[in-house]
């Protein structure tokens, strides 16, 4: 089972390097960080990611973008990073994030994560199973594939916490 959950994870991250374009450049943490107002609105988001994921790299963007305070760490197995979170093998993507006691997986528009801030459920975290084109990370021209980002519940059931129809 292991091995099978491993060589599925495998294929996503080589997925997320093959569609990406030339990966861009890291975002910077630590100027940004010191850029920061001295009271952040929201906890510092750990994202564990594979170094040469143009497209992680770009939701990484996305979120500093909208307020969040990141680091990055460059990680040879995400999949011990999702077991140890609690990450549903079938709701795996590229990249793995931390925030506020719950966990972020994949590219899960930042307003969703905000919400989940704010409104606290009783939950492990959200996920965005694979990499939909159009979500924040994958844009591609104008094309937007449908897609719903899920909250994972504590007993493991996923509920829809958003839904993008576009």
């Amino acid at each position: 089972m292991r091995f099978a959950a491993f060589a599925v994870l495998s294929l996503i991250v080589a997925g997320c390097a093959a569609q990406s374009a030339p990966a861009p450049k890291p975002a910077p943490v630590a100027k940004e960080a010191a850029a920061a107002p001295a009271k952040l609105q929201w906890p510092r988001m750990v994202v564990h990611k594979s170094a040469s994921c143009g497209c992680c790299a770009a939701w990484v963007e996305h979120v500093q973008k909208a307020g969040f305070e990141v680091e990055v760490r460059n990680e040879e197995n995400l999949y011990a990073v999702k077991e140890k979170l609690g990450v549903p093998l079938d709701k795996a993507s590229c990249h793995t994030a931390e925030i506020g006691g719950y966990f972020v997986e994949g590219h899960v528009p930042a307003d969703d994560i905000k919400r989940l801030l704010k409104e606290k459920p009783q939950a492990k975290g959200l996920a965005l199973a694979g990499m939909p084109v159009g979500s924040p990370g994958m844009e591609v021209g104008t094309r937007r594939d449908p897609y719903d980002v899920l909250l994972v519940e504590r007993n493991g059931r996923s509920t829809v916490f958003a839904s993008y129809p576009h």
